[in-house]
């Protein structure tokens, strides 16, 4: 391990930070808010910490695999710390328990949030929470590696620390441009979705900062009511659009991008994840829609549109509502929360556990059923017309016994604060899966500011863990990460 150099690489995290502090701070200057003070204040101190940080010696800059696994773990922590300064320095979040859970919520895309009354922030810190999820949203380390060229040197250490799948895609030969292609592709349908939200009527601030939060799956709003409070089905059809993309692999976007014909569209239905992904929104929402037309009041057009929002906003970890889901049949509720468990894609913005791993795992249950009616024959799995090495079936089924594992303890921590079963399994799927709305205490009209403060640290861990795909955090935590060879 060469700690030097991982000093030197937080050190350029947390100056990247407070940097990205002057874009609320020229909002706060526009509006005259008071917030000027906070985040010149946060932006000069983060500055000034990154630099102390990066300054010592200029020894070896080669990193390791484990330094990578410690720089993103730690990076993580730390940005989320400078991300909290503004709104413990503010009066937008006195208690810095809170500070840093709405903090992490943001960078980790969760958009678990404790305030109450979201519409009573100052537009700066409404931009500002919107801001971090969308730099969260591809991620810290990756924004690094393309814009800070000194990254360079082990830099694929660091981009599979931060993207863990089963097969992290390179569109070219070296990391630092396949962060910048990926970027170039998150900033352009960005740019997209900002205007058809203006074009349908969305204030340029609103879109702006919802764009940002659905690019991100994030989920963050600048309205009490999340996307229901515009009551405009041609937004929340935008909304669904957007959410549907972040949620699917980056790398087929680029490449329909790319030509320069229709035909390259065909490149999404030639993947077999993303038609996994396609068959699950399309079944799960028509489900839950013919369920509702048998207990609830919705008019035909508002159930159909409720039901793929809801399902695209939770399948992708967005989190953004426009119905209460609790209100409708068990059926839906229960198909809502199996789905916050799956997530996006593979090379998405989105949590949960990711269709491909879900894909994989059915087709090796299949093969393990074949194998009892035929012992001696030998069943491969196969991906997009390739076959799946063992190694990769291996590192999907320890995922799933990780996330089972954490998902008891983490209830069970959350049972041990006081909430009732159903809060405190619904708080850790939510944060866990990086969602948001979770259910029971914690459902899509409420919020995790009554969590006792343990209980919201535990919480953290969770938001960590799931939106670094837990390998990258529970190494640390064996003692082989930290013996010298």
């Amino acid at each position: 391990m060469n700690p030097r150099v991982v000093f030197r690489v937080l050190g350029l995290l947390i100056a990247a930070s407070g940097i990205a502090m002057l874009v609320p701070l020229a909002i706060a200057l526009w509006y005259g808010e008071g917030e000027v003070y906070v985040f010149g204040g946060c932006a000069l101190a983060a500055a000034l910490g990154g630099i102390l940080l990066y300054m010592p010696g200029r020894g070896r800059r080669v990193l390791g695999l484990r330094d990578g696994f410690l720089i993103v773990s730690l990076g993580w922590l730390a940005i989320a710390l400078v991300g909290a300064l503004p709104f413990y320095f503010s009066s937008a979040i006195p208690d810095f328990t809170d500070a840093y859970f709405e903090s992490m919520s943001g960078f980790t895309i969760t958009g678990a949030s404790i305030l109450s009354d979201i519409e009573a922030l100052p537009r700066s810190m409404l931009l500002w929470r919107s801001l971090i999820q969308w730099m969260g949203g591809m991620g810290i380390v990756v924004l690094s590696l393309a814009i800070l060229p000194i990254l360079g040197v082990g830099g694929m250490q660091l981009f599979k620390a931060e993207a863990p799948g089963p097969t992290p895609d390179r569109l070219t030969p070296r990391i630092k441009e396949t962060a910048k292609l990926l970027w170039g592709v998150y900033v352009l349908i960005s740019l997209a979705e900002v205007l058809a939200l203006v074009l349908a009527g969305m204030g340029v601030f609103d879109a702006v900062c919802h764009t940002f939060t659905t690019m991100a799956t994030g989920g963050f709003s600048t309205r009490n009511t999340s996307v229901g409070a515009f009551h405009s089905p041609a937004i929340e059809w935008i909304v669904i659009v957007f959410m549907f993309l972040a949620g699917a692999n980056f790398s087929l976007h680029f490449i329909a991008l790319r030509g320069k014909s229709l035909k390259n569209l065909l490149v999404y239905f030639r993947d077999d994840e993303f038609r996994i992904y396609l068959f699950v929104v399309l079944f799960s929402s028509l489900v839950i829609f013919a369920s509702n037309i048998r207990t609830t009041s919705l008019a035909l057009d508002v159930n159909l549109r409720a039901s793929f929002f809801q399902v695209v906003s939770i399948l992708t970890t967005t989190g953004f509502g426009t119905e209460d889901y609790e209100k409708w049949s068990s059926l839906a509720v229960y198909l809502l929360l199996c789905l916050m468990f799956i997530g996006g894609c593979a090379g998405s913005t989105g949590g949960g556990m990711k269709q491909m791993r879900l894909l994989i795992l059915i087709r090796h249950a299949i093969n393990e059923l074949r194998k009892l009616l035929h012992p001696r024959a030998v069943y491969a799995i196969r991906f997009n017309h390739g076959p799946v090495s063992q190694d990769i079936v291996t590192n999907i089924l320890g995922f799933f016994l990780l996330m089972m594992i954490v998902t008891v303890f983490s209830t069970f921590a959350m049972t041990m604060v006081g909430l009732d079963l159903v809060s405190a399994f619904g708080s850790v799927a939510a944060t866990l899966n990086n969602i948001g709305p979770g259910a029971g205490s914690v459902g899509p009209t409420d919020n995790f500011g009554h969590i006792p403060a343990v209980g919201k640290w535990v919480l953290v861990f969770c938001m960590l863990v799931g939106r670094l795909e837990l390998y990258t955090v529970l190494v640390l935590f064996t003692p082989e990460f930290w013996r010298r060879y």
